[in-house]
């Protein structure tokens, strides 16, 4: 008998041994359980972790709802009880509730249906762009970046919902094995209180039981936005790599074309510039060699536009049918700016005006005379000199002047260097008394002109014989001629000269000062000057040539008439 309880009591240490073995190897796989569920919690609670706040907010939604739900409830149950103070005073702060409740309703609705909208669409992109210029380019390269910047968003969107989900699975399975250990132990009692003594994460069975429903329900809608995401991941990154394909191929495109484009410009730009020179080694006329240029730049210019223009424009047609419909409103309200350039094709074309030219514009009143420094489309430019237009009546030079083209169809206008002529006529006039002798002026006045305008003479005298092929003329007496002619005040001498026509104010001073030492040495010669006559009764009383008191202005008056001025 002895012997017997002492077998009894040693198979009891025994198993009660062994169940302590068992509790202590079943706390430490909880411990070791716990560290995996606070690995897991640390990185899903992260305050930057957006896949777990959108998932917080969605689960608020739907707590919000469901207390919506209930509180309706519970005051449809109030409703229906008697009233009372109490049940009034219940269903006024139910109703306060429910309004509470439908407001964050109302703020969380956006997580209503897709909690995961922001994270797995991409931003709406703006509609590729044809890639059908240069100007374009920038644009398509633009786009691409774009694409590309989209695309590694969504990838490190889908990268961090598949580490929330390692670690959401990482935490279920822990918390299904801890669900096991309570299920399955026969102490449990005793593991719950070694839990509590311990502060374990979950020291009951049914706080366990909760933590998973909480955690799978998180895995389930995670598991599933991840098949959903992957679907349209897929198919968005088929598509971008689809547009930026059809883009890169696009820009090779016109890089090519631009390359072939830039390369025929060269070949006309090297074509223009060896016609030049070709000009300037067989032309040696410098006004010819200036419009001849011009006229090249012009047509390669043309050229190259009408090839830019052809090449890059996608509907000739359409353009077409667009600058028809706009040509007459611009015809009318661009009127001068299109006759400025059909006058530029007139000027051009038919040589009226060259650059290098002296031309005369008359405009309003006003007298303009200058070198023609450059003809453009819409201008001419003048460099106005000094002149006697401006020595008598501007009393200003020295002043740019721009022409508009259009003035050849409205104005007159005047050019002294046409059909390569470098002279004209320019004449000085003076007055003598009747009593000189007018014959000998005439000579002076003659030998002056021709002793200062020989060599203008001759050139002119060249000028005209090239001319007579392309002209008709019929008067080509090059030599200065003298008119002598009768006037109010005395015999007025008329000298006429061929002079430089961008210096005929410098010959005009020289023979002016030539003839006046040359009469000045003439006794039987007087210039005639303004002077009063003298009447004293009926008797004329003339002045005497070298008595200056004679000459002074005297205003008498006898038999009751203002004596008539004479000048002579």
């Amino acid at each position: 008998m002895k012997h017997l309880r002492f077998l009894v009591l040693f198979l009891t240490c025994l198993l009660t041994n062994a169940l302590s073995n068992e509790i202590v190897e079943e706390i430490k796989n909880i411990k070791q359980l716990d560290s995996q569920i606070i690995e897991a919690d640390n990185f899903l609670n992260n305050p930057n972790n957006l896949w777990i706040k959108k998932y917080s907010n969605y689960e608020a939604y739907q707590q919000v709802t469901f207390n919506i739900i209930q509180t309706q409830n519970e005051i449809n149950t109030l409703e229906k009880q008697p009233k009372s103070i109490e049940t009034q005073n219940q269903l006024s702060i139910l109703e306060r509730n429910l309004t509470a409740l439908e407001q964050q309703k109302e703020v969380l609705g956006i997580y209503k249906d897709s909690p995961f909208r922001e994270l797995t669409e991409a931003k709406k992109l703006e509609e590729a762009p044809n890639v059908t210029n240069l100007l374009l380019i920038a644009r398509a390269y633009s786009y691409i970046k774009k694409i590309d910047s989209e695309l590694m968003i969504l990838h490190n969107n889908y990268k961090k919902l598949q580490e929330n989900l390692k670690y959401i699975r990482q935490k279920d399975e822990a918390l299904s094995k801890l669900l096991e250990i309570y299920s399955t132990t026969q102490n449990s009692n005793k593991l719950a209180n070694v839990c509590h003594s311990d502060y374990c994460l979950f020291p009951d069975k049914e706080s366990i039981a909760k933590a998973y429903h909480i955690n799978y329900n998180a895995l389930t809608v995670l598991e599933t936005t991840q098949e959903v995401f992957n679907t349209t991941l897929e198919i968005f990154t088929k598509e971008m790599e689809e547009v930026k394909t059809r883009l890169k191929a696009q820009i090779k495109e016109q890089f090519i074309k631009s390359i072939y484009i830039g390369i025929t410009i060269l070949i006309l730009i090297g074509i223009a510039f060896s016609i030049k020179l070709g000009v300037r080694k067989y032309i040696h006329d410098n006004e010819r060699i200036y419009t001849t240029n011009k006229i090249i730049n012009f047509l390669n210019i043309t050229l190259i536009v009408l090839i830019l223009l052809f090449a890059y424009l996608d509907n000739v047609s359409y353009l077409v049918t667009v600058l028809g419909f706009a040509s007459a409103g611009l015809a009318i309200a661009m009127k001068d700016l299109f006759m400025s350039i059909l006058g530029w094709i007139v000027i051009v074309v038919g040589g009226c005006v060259h650059a290098g030219d002296r031309i005369k514009v008359i405009k309003e009143g006003a007298v303009y005379i200058g070198d023609v420094l450059d003809i453009s489309v819409l201008r001419i430019t003048l460099y106005e000199d000094i002149t006697l237009t401006t020595y008598r009546e501007n009393r200003r030079a020295g002043r740019i002047i721009f022409v508009p083209n259009n003035f050849v169809f409205t104005t007159m206008f005047s050019n002294y260097t046409h059909g390569g002529m470098k002279t004209v006529w320019d004449g000085i006039d003076f007055t003598i008394t009747f009593d000189s002798d007018h014959e000998r002026a005439c000579h002076i006045a003659r030998e002056c002109a021709k002793k200062y305008a020989k060599g203008y003479t001759e050139s002119t005298r060249k000028q005209f014989v090239k001319m007579r092929d392309r002209f008709s003329l019929r008067n080509t007496n090059v030599e200065p001629r003298v008119f002598s002619l009768l006037e109010p005040n005395g015999i007025r001498i008329s000298v006429w000269y061929l002079t430089n026509a961008y210096a005929t104010l410098a010959l005009r001073s020289s023979i002016s000062s030539e003839i006046i030492d040359e009469i000045l040495q003439e006794s039987n010669i007087q210039i005639a000057y303004p002077s009063t006559t003298i009447y004293e009764g009926k008797q004329k009383m003339l002045p005497h040539k070298n008595d200056k008191e004679a000459f002074k202005s005297v205003h008498l008056k006898s038999d009751g008439e203002v004596p008539p001025q004479n000048f002579f």
